[in-house]
Order: structure tokens, then sequence, then C-alpha cells
């Protein structure tokens, strides 16, 4: 058996007698403690500096914090970073608060410097704690620890999936783009958000991940669930060339070290056709009494968990899902007519005024496709009260906004009348049923002749 297998009991079971001075603690290798050190210490100072992982843990506080409090210790770190990244590698390491992106340099970065912490805090730790045997106690706390904070990631990227709003069906605008516009990121999410049955099933099997780590009775279990699901989002993200490249392969390490004091009963079970021993977690203390505070306090924790992480995916998806307000004249509007100075304008395809489709899908911005088929985000203001659209026509100039006066005759039309350049501009619309794209059309179908791939 592996040395943490000395350390650990069955829930349930009668417990290990207590330690006492004169208890003999089964020897780790040299190596399993030197390696235990650096875990102990990198995976800390990880879990800080990611401080999405933490703070999965306060579920519904978060909404009272503000959105920099999880970047708050790379944001504290950033002038290292940036003199690391210089000094060392020869780059500009800037932390990019609004970029999104978990795998920027000053990230990689951090990463690297954690490492070489880790590494010198445990050579001093080796050096002063050089006699002692083996640290089962210490490797049950950080065991547990580390299980929760795989659950709380679960958890969170479990319910983004199964309420889904991480990865949302194509927007209105995503279906006027060519396919070969699109980069592998978008058509990941695309290929997921396309079917929400399937971005469903892949929530619950995280959430059942997360859940399942909660309990040390059934955390052997969702460890395993966990290294599957991490497993796939890891090579998800490294060839669609998703940016969570470090987190998932961190978290996917993490489930795989909740799993190492297994390793034994997995060889004789799976490969060795032996009897297994009954998977075990670390205890925690040395009485049952205080173990069993211990599994009903990790089981208060799970109902905050699940209950706040809950309440935040719902919340996320009145906010910014699919259950989100729809502006008034939500839609994908077809240009039917574009008149300038009172004179129709053909659909020229060289024509760099006249507008193609016009697209309203969210507050404070519109999408306007030109002849040419380019499509350009603008920022824009609906008021409802007044009947009046305005349209940034010209970002990044000194153009002023145009302001278009509108009515709607029917629900499937749209009429605008304001100035473009100055010139009096008429556009008529027609209403676009998305459904109409076979994308979002073709539905489900038990008998097929032909396959329907376009």
């Amino acid at each position: 058996m592996s040395a943490i297998d000395t350390a650990v009991v069955e829930p349930g079971a009668d417990p290990a007698p207590p330690e006492t001075e004169g208890t003999v603690t089964a020897r780790w290798p040299w190596a399993a403690r030197v390696g235990f050190r650096f875990g102990v210490v990198y995976t800390v100072l990880f879990c800080v500096m990611i401080g999405q992982v933490v703070f999965a843990l306060v579920a519904a506080l978060d909404k009272w914090l503000p959105d920099t409090a999880p970047m708050w210790p790379l944001q504290q770190a950033a002038p290292v970073l940036e003199w690391v990244g210089r000094t060392v590698f020869g780059v500009e390491a800037v932390f990019q608060q609004n970029s999104g992106s978990g795998d920027q340099s000053a990230i990689w970065v951090m990463v690297f410097c954690i490492a070489v912490v880790a590494a010198v805090v445990t050579l001093i730790w080796s050096v002063l704690d050089r006699r002692r045997p083996a640290y089962p106690r210490l490797a049950a706390w950080f065991l547990t620890g580390l299980r929760l904070c795989l659950a709380g990631q679960m958890l969170f990227y479990g319910i983004a999936k199964a309420i889904p709003s991480q990865m949302p069906p194509p927007s209105l605008s995503t279906l006027l783009l060519p396919y070969g516009q699109l980069t592998p990121m978008s058509v990941l999410w695309l290929q997921v958000g396309s079917s929400p049955v399937y971005e469903i099933l892949l929530g619950i099997a995280e959430l059942t991940g997360g859940l399942l780590l909660l309990l040390p009775r059934t955390a052997t279990l969702g460890a395993m669930l966990s290294v599957v699901s991490m497993a796939q989002v890891f090579v998800l993200n490294m060839t669609f060339d998703v940016p969570v490249k470090i987190l998932s392969f961190h978290l996917l390490v993490f489930s795989l070290v909740l799993l190492a004091p297994q390793a034994r009963r997995f060889a004789d079970f799976f490969l060795l056709a032996r009897r297994a021993e009954p998977a075990v977690q670390p205890q925690l203390f040395t009485t049952a009494r205080a173990n069993r505070y211990a599994t009903w306090v990790q089981a208060a924790i799970g109902v905050w968990l699940v209950a706040g992480i809950s309440w935040v995916g719902w919340d996320s998806w009145q906010e910014f899902g699919g259950g989100a307000p729809k502006p008034e004249l939500y839609g994908l509007w077809e240009v039917t007519e574009f008149r300038i100075d009172g004179e129709p304008v053909p659909p020229l395809l060289t024509d760099e005024a006249r507008w193609q489709r016009l697209v309203i899908e969210v507050e404070g911005a519109v999408t306007v496709q030109g002849m040419d088929g380019r499509l350009m985000g603008v920022p824009a203001e609906l008021d409802p009260a007044a009947h009046t659209l305005t349209v940034v026509t010209a970002p990044g100039t000194e153009e002023p906004p145009v302001t278009f006066s509108y009515t709607r005759p029917d629900p499937s039309h749209l009429q605008l009348e304001g100035e473009l350049d100055g010139r009096p501009t008429r556009i008529e619309l027609s209403a676009v049923d998305p459904g109409s794209f076979p994308l979002n059309g073709n539905g489900f179908h038990w008998v097929q002749d032909f396959p329907n791939a376009g």
C-alpha cells in the first residue's frame, strides 16, 4: 500500500486509536515527503492566486463582493509578475483585468513564480523538518481542503451548463457569419450551445462529480467522475484553443491527487484481478465523535455551496442568459427598402452606405451588416417611450450618433427614419425568423433516410 494509505480509515469503521508519543508512524519514502511538501505549498499558493478557486466557496456572498475581488491577489502581484516576465522571459507580462483569458502571459509567469517559491519553501521545510517520518494528519487536512475546492469548481462550472448560460445558443449576429470566419473556440461554443440538452447533460455530469466530492463516503466516486469530466474539458481547451488551459489542467491534476491514495486498490481491481480493499478517505481527527462532527461540517458546507452556486447560476441566467429581458425591437431584421433623399438605393454589393440587415439582441448595442456581408457591432440606445433608436454609425471617430425614429406597422415590420451623413434616410425592414436557419431549425429526427448534413 502507498504511504498515504497507512493514514486513512474507512468512514463508519472503528477509528484508529489516538496518536500518542509512543505511536510508531509508518515512514514515508524520502521522495514522497519532499513531493508532499512541494504539493502542499504549490497548491495553496495556486488556489489563492487564482481567486476563482477560493471565491467559489463563498457561493452566494459573491453577489455582494466587487467584481474584481477574485482578481485581487493577481492585481497585487502584477508588478512582480511584470518584472519577472521582463527579466527572466523577456516578455511584457501585463495582467489584463478585463481580458477574460486564464492563459495570459502574466498568469503563466505567476505559475512559474509559484513553482519557484514552492521549491524554496520545500527546501527550507525539508531541512528544518527532516526528522519527521510522515505527515498523515496534515495529508488528511490537505486532501479534504483540496476536495472541497475541487467540489466548488465542479459545481461552479456544472451549474453554468445545467442552467445553460456558459455556452448560449448561437446569437442572431453569429447566424450571419460564414463558418470560415469563426475561431476554433467559437466553433466549440456554438457546437455545445446549439444543443441545450447536450450542454445540460454535461453540466449534470460536473454537478454530480461536485456533489459526490462533498462527503467523505462518496468522495472517491466524485473524484473519478471529476477526472473524466476535467480530462474532457482539458482536451477540448487544448484542441480548440480555449484560454482556460492552466486552470483546467490543475483541476485535472487535483482530481488525480485525490485518487492517488486509492491507486493500489484500483490496480488490484482493474489490472491484477485481486480482491480490493474498500475505498477510504483520510480521517481529520483521532476520535469517532470528532470525525462525525467533521462529516456534518462538510455536509453543511455542501449545502451552502449547492444552494449558493445554484442561486448564482439562476441569477446569471436571468441577468445575461436565455432568461434575460429582450429589447423591444429584439430580432434579426432584413432591409427590404433603403431610401436616401427619397430615392431607393439598389442592393449593390459595392455600396458602402446601404445596410443589408440590422440585428438587435442586447441592450446598448446593435449590429449592422453592410452589403459586403461585413458585420459591425456599434453602441446604440433604444428609447421605447420616444420611439427612437440612436446609433453610433462611426465608432472611434468624431461623427455624432444618428437618431432614427421608428414605427412598427405590425410585429414583423419595422420602419426607421433619420439622417445618415446629413441626408434624409428611410429604412424599411422585415423580421427574419431565426428558426429558418438550418442551425436552429432542423430539430431532431428518429428516422433519416439521408443524413441532414447541409
